[in-house]
């Protein structure tokens, strides 16, 4: 098989590598601050404390005190429109869930071996959200935990060990997990157990076809293509397929949706092959996409097993793993499972308001019109501005790939942005295999302003850019 990645760290099914003569960007390095720059006392501090694990954003890292809203105020007084961070997803600071969080932790937080009413309570709100079939929640801390107990569950319901991952993903950072994060790592290669395939990126499955249904096809059909290619791979190799787990909006490999519905042949495949359909909604769940609640939902699947965490708790930590009462069944066979902090009383109480805020402040309708209103923006700005090229997403999850003067996908022109977008006063991110998509998050609270004000920005940003 043929290794896509130029660092090494892609064990892909791909007929042929599509990115040859370019640097796959690890995640951690997208957007980084150098530690051999020049460093603040607050940095200086950080790394000290950290060491080779510091992750900073920036040049000049940002030293934060406070966020509402759509907002965070730097120590120096600057005000950022933050559009990277998901967390938040219905705004920093939210009053309805500090004073849920505060009035819980006043009464009571222990972990899940009493019953505590505000803990079904959460659990059944949140399963009238998702497909009757996944009656079963586990809570975790973190999406790690989350996807690390939805593998384990995989293996134990199949027998097999393989899984199958796209080049860019990123899944979390347990042992196992990161066996299937490629975008984790800097050297070397993953376990022969997994498996790459391509983001399903119109660049790579449609390039030359004008024709959009075309296009669509050719997405849908190569993607499913790779995926045989893999559980093909797997079964060569002994493993046997255990699951495809992928990110329902492909987050790190760049923010790919459409054309909508194109997983199920791959699902399909997977399934024949005895393997199970992960969706990981880490990142697009909670109704960012605007049309839907869940990124799987966009695509009109039922998961066997889904995963989430970021947004839940609108910065509060928590996470969850929910699945079918029969694929639970056979992992509690043989594994006990227990989290202490996992489900707590707190978290719920913040899991909770999250979700009432959803519905009262009708914020999936809102992200549905913003994220229209910044597409169309950033459209605009495309047919000025070489600089960016495609514009894709859905709701407020949006990827636009930043080239270079010669056309070409270009990571230090996507950081340049980044770094001149912070100049106007706006938080943005990479992505991607080669680190040159923008990928934008903002608070699902946006409002016409925010959008003006980032559009506003990102003239200014991309004439500085040109200049420079």
């Amino acid at each position: 098989m043929i290794n896509s990645s130029t660092s090494g760290t892609s064990n892909t099914a791909a007929p042929q590598s599509h990115n040859q003569g370019t640097t796959n960007k690890g995640i951690l390095d997208m957007n980084a601050f150098d530690h051999h720059s020049a460093q603040s006392p607050a940095a200086k501090r950080r790394l000290a404390n950290q060491g080779a694990a510091a992750v900073l954003f920036y040049q000049q890292p940002i030293e934060m005190v406070s966020a509402q809203g759509a907002w965070m105020q730097a120590a120096d007084g600057t005000e950022y429109l933050d559009c990277y961070n998901n967390v938040p997803c219905i705004g920093h600071s939210h009053p309805a869930v500090t004073e849920a969080v505060s009035q819980q932790l006043s009464k009571l937080n222990t972990h899940t071996r009493y019953l505590v009413d505000v803990v079904d309570e959460y659990l059944e709100a949140l399963k009238a959200r998702l497909p009757a079939e996944l009656s079963n929640v586990m809570l975790t801390c973190s999406g790690s935990e989350a996807n690390d107990l939805a593998m384990r569950v995989a293996m134990a319901h199949s027998g097999a060990r393989g899984f199958i991952v796209t080049e860019a993903a990123y899944h979390g950072n347990t042992a196992l997990v990161t066996d299937a994060s490629p975008s984790s790592l800097k050297r070397g290669q993953l376990p022969d157990h997994v498996v790459t395939i391509p983001a399903p990126a119109k660049s790579y499955y449609a390039a030359d076809i004008t024709d959009p249904q075309q296009a669509e096809l050719a997405i849908r059909q190569g993607f499913a293509r790779d995926v045989q290619r893999a559980i093909d791979t797997l079964q060569q190799r002994g493993h046997g397929v255990a699951g495809l787990l992928v990110d329902s909006v492909f987050s790190s490999d760049g923010i790919h949706t459409a054309p909508q519905g194109f997983l199920a042949d791959a699902v399909a495949a997977v399934k024949r092959a005895g393997g199970l359909y992960l969706a990981d909604e880490v990142q697009p769940g909670f109704g960012r996409l605007g049309s839907h609640f869940w990124g799987f939902q966009f695509h009109g699947l039922i998961p066997d097993v889904v995963t989430m965490g970021k947004p839940m708790g609108n910065g509060f930590p928590m996470a969850a793993m929910v699945t079918r009462p029969d694929l639970l069944a056979d992992f509690c066979q043989t594994t006990g499972y227990f989290n202490t902090f996992g489900g707590n009383p707190v978290a719920c109480a913040a899991g909770l308001a999250v979700l009432q805020v959803l519905k009262q402040e009708n914020l999936l309708a809102n992200a549905s019109q913003r994220g229209k209103e910044l597409k169309q923006g950033l459209l605009q700005l495309a047919r000025e501005y070489p600089t960016l090229a495609e514009v894709r997403g859905q709701g407020l999850f949006i990827g636009v790939d930043i080239h270079n003067a010669s056309g070409q996908p270009c990571a230090s022109t996507t950081k340049h942005l980044i770094e001149q977008l912070k100049q106007q006063k706006v938080l943005s991110g990479a992505a991607g295999l080669l680190g040159a998509t923008l990928k934008l998050r903002p608070s699902m609270t946006l409002n016409d302003r925010e959008v003006d004000f980032f559009l506003t920005a990102m003239r200014v940003a991309l004439r500085k850019s040109t200049i420079d």
